[in-house]
């Protein structure tokens, strides 16, 4: 997400970027050009780093985010929650004028699948999920901040881009499952009929955060593309026949192989894909003037093309 916001920024020639990362990429576009610190949240001493980075700021935007190693929940919310905190007193420390913050659909509560939702919907999270519970978390500290800056929180679907499709294949699959049946058809897509979700591209995504940097609104605003992922359209795309399977036998099989060890996704991916709500992004269209240039189903065939190749960002160290 990181990267595309960079690819972004390159279009607004009144912008001058700071980098925060791990680690330093090459000096390449989109990289090149931008004064880069190293910093890792949630660590002792990252709150100073973070003030003389923010110092004369007119925004900071918040993307870091940690998801594996899955099974070190504590390593995951120092990151993830302890660090995003860090982040936030740094900013009120040295006046950041304006937060925008990366959350997600999984902060929200359980919700409809034949319905969307606004951003009024409860950010609740799914109890079952650490990625949600921390993402929620995060959520509710933003309140205790309010107060003191201007915070815009931005709501994707799920973020994919084909430059993602080697990380994706390491965090969410493993290595025994191979890239290769990614480029192929797959004729037969066991999934429950409830395994229904939205995609939005990462440039989208990126574009959408630029608008919220120009017009600083409040709140949060909702980022998906069309049409909602249905098995039936998952299927489609995957050039298959959907078989529906009780949601409580997927959940199952990713839990057993989690705990085997054999794949690195824990089995609330799976609750969440199954219960997180539609959304609507009525706000983005109207007060933002956004609107994704890539539908959901071509971003889902993009991140399977990136997949079966191995595609990654070269020049962008893994984090």
């Amino acid at each position: 997400m990181g990267t595309a916001l960079l690819r972004r920024l390159a279009d607004e020639p009144d912008v001058e970027v700071h980098g925060l990362s791990r680690r330093t990429p090459d000096d390449v576009p989109p990289y090149q050009g931008v004064r880069w610190t190293p910093v890792e949240l949630g660590r002792a001493g990252a709150e100073e780093v973070l003030k003389s980075a923010f110092e004369k700021a007119d925004a900071v935007v918040h993307l870091a985010w940690l998801i594996q190693p899955s099974r070190d929940e504590r390593l995951l919310y120092r990151t993830n929650v302890a660090g995003s905190a860090q982040v936030f007193d740094a900013a009120v420390a040295t006046g950041v004028p304006h937060l925008v913050h990366m959350s997600s659909v999984g902060a929200y509560s359980p919700g409809p699948k034949d319905r969307r939702v606004d951003e009024s919907w409860p950010v609740g999270g799914v109890s079952t999920s650490s990625y949600s519970r921390h993402k929620a978390a995060v959520e509710h500290m933003l309140t205790k901040f309010e107060s003191k800056l201007l915070i815009s929180r931005a709501r994707p679907g799920l973020v994919l881009q084909s430059d993602a499709g080697a990380e994706i294949h390491e965090y969410f699959l493993g290595p025994f499952v191979p890239r290769f049946l990614f480029g192929q058809r797959i004729p037969v897509v066991p999934v429950p009929r409830g395994l229904v979700t939205q995609f939005v591209h990462s440039d989208d995504v990126a574009d959408g955060l630029v608008r919220i940097l120009r017009r600083r609104p409040e709140g949060a605003v909702n980022f998906v593309a069309d049409p909602v992922i249905t098995p039936d359209v998952l299927a489609q795309v995957l050039g298959g026949r959907h078989v529906a399977v009780p949601p409580r036998l997927l959940r199952g099989l990713a839990n057993g192989t989690w705990r085997l060890r054999m794949q690195p996704t824990a089995p609330g991916w799976v609750d969440l894909a199954l219960k997180s709500p539609l959304l609507d992004a009525s706000r983005a269209r109207t007060e933002l003037g956004w609107e994704p240039r890539h539908d959901a189903r071509e971003t889902l065939r993009a991140l399977l093309r990136g997949i079966a190749r191995g595609e990654t960002v070269e020049a962008s160290p893994a984090l």
